[in-house]
């Protein structure tokens, strides 16, 4: 099909699509003076009637964004707001973690936002995460296999109201349960690249933190794991694996399996799973907990000053909470393993990093999921270096597959940000790590 004939189906996809349009953010509370990039927030209707409204920040590459790749961000959980990646993780902005007697947190500028390099689009997903919502009272019975489709219709009727960016390199990005979203994303959009008759997506590759991956991989390497990392004995990692035969879902009717795996669970239960050198915290509240900062953002995001600016729907939600308890939430993908595969053999760049003190998925159930694929090395396992310090350790494979692990990180960016953004800043120009 013509180039031609491709713009003007795309014009009257823009005259006939009627989801309320992006505005421009000029100004945040708690950020001193005007923001130093482009924010624009807003929201895009999805299904039927468009019941659905997925709310979203859109930041351009402070660098070129008429060239520079256009990266999808999806937070995991399922129900994470996206707030967590763009104020935490690898957004331009971030809240002070001193204590406040305000309304609001400050805000202040950060030195890793991965929009340096990229043209970013954060989204609040599924609907009932975030600010994103639905007009109809009707209970909303989601699964994973559903969200790629909504998530695939967002990302187009977005494109349609963003033209400009159809020619950019596009890349798909997330963490922790994401991974079950983002390889059937890219299969998906690959697929239908290729049906009549709207413009294709410049697709390029995908880059996931710390993925949920396969939950047999990923369970069953929580012992050796625990084990490498000096948490449980010797002789408690032996009994394990003799007892348990190195399966993590235990049959009740094996009672020296429960026996060993209740002296696990006694020696990791005071771990803080995100990242194993952190402390727990009874006081979430207090500036010294980590996990303070969630607090924060419920104070920002719950501010009605805020809400303007971020011109969210007034009455469209209650309290904002970074994490949603999706109950009616279906997890239908139990394995995207298989979506590797496709990807790969469709010639898609992928980048996988793990934070090497990460509990919920630990980078042993990584690296052996990928060795699944059995791909040839094509470049062995070396140390990648920042400014001539080991920064993680790196192994490349046929299938454009880059492995990572970032020294000293946790379950996403927001344990490393600074070391994350140079990796995938590397990673997305193409230079090796």
């Amino acid at each position: 099909m013509s180039l031609t004939l491709n713009l003007l189906l795309l014009f009257l996809l823009v005259l006939s699509h009627d989801a309320e349009s992006g505005s421009i953010v000029k100004f945040l509370p708690g950020f001193e003076g005007p923001l130093p990039f482009e924010l624009e927030t807003g929201y895009i209707g999805v299904g039927e009637e468009e019941e659905l409204q997925i709310f979203y920040y859109f930041i351009k590459s402070e660098k070129n964004p008429k060239e520079d790749p256009l990266l999808l961000w999806l937070s995991g959980g399922p129900g994470c707001s996206s707030i967590t990646g763009l104020l935490y993780e690898n957004g331009p902005v971030t809240l002070k973690l001193d204590p406040h007697n305000e309304d609001f947190p400050s805000m202040v500028s950060t030195t890793y936002s991965w929009t340096k390099v990229a043209n970013v689009l954060f989204v609040d997903q599924p609907v009932g995460t975030g600010f994103s919502y639905k007009r109809t009272p009707i209970l909303d019975q989601t699964s994973s296999k559903t969200e790629i489709v909504r998530i695939h219709e967002f990302l187009e009727k977005w494109l349609v109201e963003h033209p400009e960016f159809l020619p950019n390199p596009f890349y798909v990005g997330g963490d922790s349960y994401s991974g079950m979203i983002v390889p059937a994303l890219v299969h998906k959009i690959s697929k239908d690249n290729y049906l009549c008759c709207k413009p294709p997506i410049n697709l390029q590759g995908y880059v996931l933190g710390n993925p949920i991956t396969d939950f047999a991989f990923d369970d069953n390497y929580s012992f050796p794991y625990a084990y490498g990392m000096a948490l449980i004995s010797d002789e408690l990692y032996e009994s394990l694996k003799r007892t348990c035969k190195g399966s993590y879902d235990i049959n009740p009717r094996n009672t020296k399996c429960l026996k060993h795996f209740e002296e696990f669970r006694k020696c990791t239960d005071r771990i803080y799973v995100q990242h194993i050198l952190f402390p727990i915290c009874d006081d979430v509240t207090s500036p010294l907990c980590w996990v303070y900062k969630e607090s924060l953002a419920g104070h920002w995001a719950n501010n009605e000053r805020v809400r303007e600016a971020l011109q969210t729907k007034q009455g469209s939600i209650g309290k904002w909470v970074r994490c949603t308890n999706l109950d009616s939430y279906k997890q239908d993908i139990i394995s995207s393993i298989p979506y590797h595969m496709n990807n790969s053999l469709n010639g898609y760049r992928s980048l996988i990093y793990s934070g090497d003190h990460d509990f919920v998925v630990p980078f042993l159930a990584t690296q052996a999921w990928i060795r699944s694929l059995n791909y040839p090395i094509i470049d062995d396992w070396r140390p990648w270096l920042i400014n001539d310090q080991i920064a993680g350790y790196t192994r490349t494979y046929a299938n454009k597959m880059t492995f990572a692990t970032v020294k000293g990180g946790g379950h996403t960016a927001e344990y490393k940000p600074d070391e994350s953004f140079i990796m995938f800043q590397r990673w997305i120009s193409g230079q090796p790590l």
